[in-house]
């Protein structure tokens, strides 16, 4: 097993670089991906895909029992009785998930089929069940992957993981591009998410230092992982939902075309969003947890010197983004995918509420999830409510500017919960947000540079 080397902040740092860098390199392989699939298929097979990830990711996060996490915060975090035993579980799960996702598939066939889904939604499309039994057993795929990828996070080693990224992530481009380019279909989509996932899972077992994974079941480890997996389980099993809600309410209301739009603008936004997810998930949980194992009451104050550089650059981003959307969607895309750019104008607020993420990772850090059960559970319940308010008072409009606002409540109980624990500082949560009028007036200026 590799030993750490160097300072805690020279590790963040090292891992922050290479995430940063990996990252950077994967959202322009994602964009130059989009830019091609965009040009070899329709805006519907957008917008089935998006259906068929979603449902993929809900019945997944139902069954979630944040064996990652707790590999990375555990005291027995490197012990292979504990992987042995969590790699099982994780296989074991990937075969339930899968299995959920065939029933979904399966109930909208037959709902289709007797006429209880329109025509003109997607969930209407007879495609979409088919899309959703093939698409989904990528589940059973990456759950056979090495858990020294979760080894990997907790000693900041992110060279290997991003190496094993990138080259999953360029197997399913050439895949999708072939298959595009011969099928023009939705099933190239597919293909290269099948790819990709194979490429990843195998290198992960090839790559990563450590010990080989096994087949174990030890009761000791096992109630370990149940003890922290409920709370994960329930924070998953009541968030789901909000993580999609937008494409679960949408989806039932507009054609595949609108939906196909809306796709492509979440697709920029998710980009930035990702990795911004990455970092705290595998940069800042992994100094957190170390933190609050060795020295407790150094918490705030390198939560927040992890949290105030990654605020500034995510509301300068959406600042920016906010302005110049339109320009954006109209030099990447086609006319067809026009209106994705007022879209991506009011989605880009939503990236104001993603800093809040790094909270998240903190309570996870100090073995708390409950928290994140308690945010994800206002979450799902005002995203709902928001969406169907926004949709009655101003159609599509309304509800994506609902979607990009519903997370001032999670913001408010963040405050709350980190006041519980002694570690809110509102000076630099105040100074940080000079950030987004700055980056508002920077796409302004962007936009000046339209050519007329």
């Amino acid at each position: 097993m590799s030993v750490p080397t160097g300072s805690l902040k020279q590790r963040v740092l090292r891992a922050g670089g290479w995430t940063a860098g990996g990252f950077a390199i994967s959202q322009t392989l994602r964009i130059v991906s989009t830019l091609i699939m965009t040009r070899l298929l329709a805006p519907e097979m957008f917008g089935l895909m998006s259906i068929a990830v979603m449902v993929n990711v809900i019945t997944a996060l139902l069954t979630d029992l944040g064996i990652t996490q707790n590999i990375v915060q555990s005291r027995r975090g490197e012990d292979p009785t504990f992987l042995n035993t969590a790699w099982t579980v994780q296989i074991v799960r990937g075969f339930i998930v899968w299995g959920l996702a065939l029933v979904v598939a399966i109930a909208i066939y037959f709902g289709g089929r007797e006429g209880l889904l329109s025509p003109d939604t997607v969930y209407g499309n007879p495609v979409l069940p088919w899309v959703l039994a093939v698409s989904s057993f990528s589940i059973v795929i990456a759950s056979f992957a090495s858990t020294n990828t979760a080894i990997a996070e907790r000693h900041f080693n992110q060279r290997h993981l991003i190496r094993i990224d990138l080259t999953s992530q360029i197997v399913s481009l050439v895949a999708m591009v072939v298959l595009g380019l011969w099928t023009g279909s939705i099933w190239s989509l597919i293909a290269g998410q099948l790819a990709g996932g194979v490429c990843g899972t195998t290198l992960s077992h090839l790559i990563l230092p450590g010990e080989r994974n096994r087949f174990g079941w030890d009761p000791k480890a096992l109630g370990e992982i149940v003890a922290f997996g409920k709370w994960v389980f329930f924070s998953s099993f009541v968030g789901v939902f909000a993580l999609y809600a937008d494409r679960l309410v949408l989806g039932g209301l507009v054609q595949a075309s609108v939906l196909g739009q809306f796709a492509i603008a979440s697709t920029i936004v998710g980009a930035v969003q990702g990795v911004f997810q990455k970092l705290y998930a595998t940069v800042v949980m992994p100094a957190l947890s170390e933190t609050a194992r060795n020295d407790r009451p150094r918490l705030r104050e390198v939560f927040y010197r992890l949290r105030v550089p990654t605020d500034l650059a995510l509301l300068f981003v959406a600042g920016m983004l906010a302005a110049s959307g339109k320009l954006v969607i109209g030099i990447l895309y086609d006319h067809r995918y026009g209106d994705a750019g007022w879209m991506l104008q009011i989605l880009a607020l939503s990236l104001v509420w993603v800093r809040y993420g790094a909270s998240q990772q903190l309570y996870v850090a100090l073995g708390e999830p409950k928290y994140v059960a308690f945010l994800n559970f206002a979450r799902s319940f005002a995203v709902f409510a928001a969406l169907f308010v926004g949709f009655r008072l101003g159609g599509v409009a309304g509800a994506i500017w609902a979607f990009s606002l519903h997370q001032i409540v999670n913001g408010l109980m963040t405050y709350y919960f980190n006041a519980s624990l002694k570690l809110n500082d509102f000076k630099r949560e105040l100074l940080v947000l000079v950030a987004l009028p700055v980056g508002y007036g920077v796409g302004l200026c962007i936009n000046l540079l339209r050519p007329t």
